[in-house]
């Protein structure tokens, strides 16, 4: 930022779209500091870390298009505890709800980058998908980056708070895997109960040889 100025929050947005152990909730507060301090244009600094999102989110899309449908459930036969079906339930929650997904999505740690693939792979219009990327997108950096701008030098103090909707987040994603990992696990057993059940009930009805 301080090189390449609102161009550079730009392209730091970008790349935590892509890498994101990169955490936006530190580069949108500071890129709002830097603009209370006259370092930036905050117009400039929102426009740009918008244009960037976008652009990170486009190449995450562009990804999940090349995976395609078919990819996925070959990838899905491979996975463990992971059946076919659950693509196809998973294709059909996002033709639901895909529009709000991708929307709201932005505005969640974590899924910010990832709501995007699936978008590609369901081969959401991209007129949509980035009008959609683009308002909560939008919503997002100008909340962080007006924060940081309000806060000046505690501009820190908004990392703090992004954190506990972060923990919350990853919380709420193990206790998911965790009640899916358990479900699946259950229903193999049930699987395998029953089949020996019936191996041994077409056993007894056998006829015995004299």
């Amino acid at each position: 930022m301080e090189t390449l100025g609102a161009p550079g929050a730009g392209l730091a947005v970008a790349i935590e779209n892509l890498f994101p152990p990169i955490p936006s909730e530190v580069i949108l507060p500071l890129a709002g500091f830097a603009a209370s301090r006259g370092d930036l244009n905050l117009v400039a600094a929102i426009v740009f870390t918008t244009l960037g999102s976008l652009i990170g989110a486009l190449a995450l899309y562009g990804i999940g298009a090349w995976l395609g449908r078919d990819r996925m459930r070959a990838i899905a036969r491979k996975l463990p505890l992971v059946d076919v079906h659950d693509v196809d339930r998973t294709e059909a929650w996002f033709q639901r709800h895909g529009s709000k997904a991708v929307f709201f999505g932005r505005m969640i740690p974590i899924f910010r980058s990832l709501i995007s693939i699936p978008a590609g792979i369901e081969r959401m219009p991209v007129w949509k998908f980035a009008l959609l990327t683009t308002t909560g997108s939008l919503i997002w950096n100008s909340v962080f980056i007006l924060a940081g701008f309000w806060l000046g030098e505690q501009w820190h103090v908004v990392e703090q708070y992004a954190d506990i909707l972060k923990y919350v987040v990853i919380a709420g994603v193990v206790g998911a895997v965790a009640w899916f990992v358990i479900g699946r696990v259950r229903k193999h057993r049930r699987g395998h109960t029953d089949s020996a059940a019936a191996r041994a009930d077409r056993t007894s009805r056998e006829p015995q040889g004299e």
